[in-house]
């Protein structure tokens, strides 16, 4: 016998609702709060990035630079008291995002003890329970199972929280994330899976790595319902956001959401990039930037240049603050080694 399908079912539902209007109806404080947020964290990772090569920061370092408007348009949309986020090892923009104090992430991207995860877990590995922030998970694809749980314990508690599991166009071929799907669309839980696809994973094209390369389409076995996004337009990333979010909150299911993006910087601070060419890079800035396509609307609302020019250069200060206390800050004791390592309490 074979199983008919369930008529109620309907895979492109979020996409036709997301279609109807695409542009989030943003009041003046929101668009300057979007500005000030995407510039922050553009500012902070160019200033890593010279940390970086002045030997401040060891290890990897993979910064955000480009990506801006997806962090800001999700998660500006949370609930920060109870919904919870988990990303991969590009995760510098998205504590910033969070409301985290810049000085603390500098501080553990430079090995500090003042640190938000004690210096211990530098760049790929930040981490704050306090802020519902789960990592920066160095193996790729690892966070989307990770992602589940969260969303299975927000489930089994009912608090009313959902979690948002980012992961990248680099890691959309494993298998954990289909797993992750499976079981996510299976248990009905509360939870939006976001690919930032910003097009060259490690350093191979997405059309040479994958047979499909729209990844929202990947969750269709699974009935899990996929929305494309623009990633580089923060007002069209704040606007899934309301329609993905509403509909995971409301109890049914999760969500998978592809936003479209680009990285202006190699994979990591050791990546040349060469397998993409300088012209390419620049009219993705001359014609796509996410934070000069919000500075030009809110020009066009009244702003001034020169108000728009105090904002940088006070965020410049504070980037220079926190450039300032990590480089200030003691290293961890060597006793710190010994901590950490087991769960000691339950």
């Amino acid at each position: 016998m074979v199983a008919k399908d369930d008529p109620d079912f309907a895979l492109k539902s979020l996409q036709e609702e997301f279609e109807k209007n695409k542009t989030f109806e943003a009041d003046d404080e929101q668009m300057l709060r979007f500005y000030e947020q995407m510039l922050l964290i553009r500012r902070f990772e160019e200033r890593a990035g010279q940390l970086y090569g002045l030997g401040l920061i060891g290890g990897f370092c993979h910064l955000y630079i480009g990506q801006e408007a997806v962090a800001i348009g999700l998660q500006s949309a949370l609930d920060n008291d109870r919904d919870s986020v988990i990303t991969g090892y590009r995760d510098h923009g998205h504590m910033l995002a969070y409301g985290i104090d810049p000085k603390v992430i500098m501080a553990e991207l430079t090995g500090r003890q003042a640190g938000i995860s004690k210096g211990k877990g530098g760049s790929m590995h930040m981490f704050s329970t306090e802020h519902k922030f789960y990592g920066g998970h160095g193996i790729v694809g690892a966070q989307v199972p990770l992602g589940a749980g969260l969303a299975f314990a927000h489930k089994y508690n009912e608090d009313g929280g959902m979690t948002l599991a980012y992961f990248g166009d680099g890691a959309a071929n494993q298998g954990q994330v289909y797993e992750a799907f499976n079981m996510a669309a299976l248990w009905n839980l509360p939870i939006c899976f976001v690919v930032e696809d910003n097009q060259y994973a490690m350093g191979t094209a997405t059309k040479r790595s994958s047979a499909e390369t729209r990844f929202y389409r990947r969750g269709t076995s699974f009935r899990i319902p996929g929305m494309e996004v623009d990633g580089m337009n923060v007002l069209e990333v704040r606007q899934a956001a309301e329609v993905a979010f509403k509909h995971v909150r409301e109890g049914n299911g999760p969500v998978l959401m592809e936003c479209n993006t680009y990285r202006y910087r190699g994979h990591s601070m050791s990546d040349p990039a060469k397998y993409r060419t300088r012209e390419e890079v620049q009219d993705q800035k001359d014609h796509h930037d996410p934070i000069e396509r919000i500075k030009k609307a809110l020009i066009e609302q009244g702003k001034s240049e020169d108000e728009l020019k105090d904002i940088d250069k006070g965020i410049r200060s504070r980037v220079s603050e926190a450039a300032d206390f990590a480089e200030n800050s003691p290293e961890p004791e060597g006793k710190e080694l010994y901590t950490d390592v087991l769960v000691e309490e339950y």
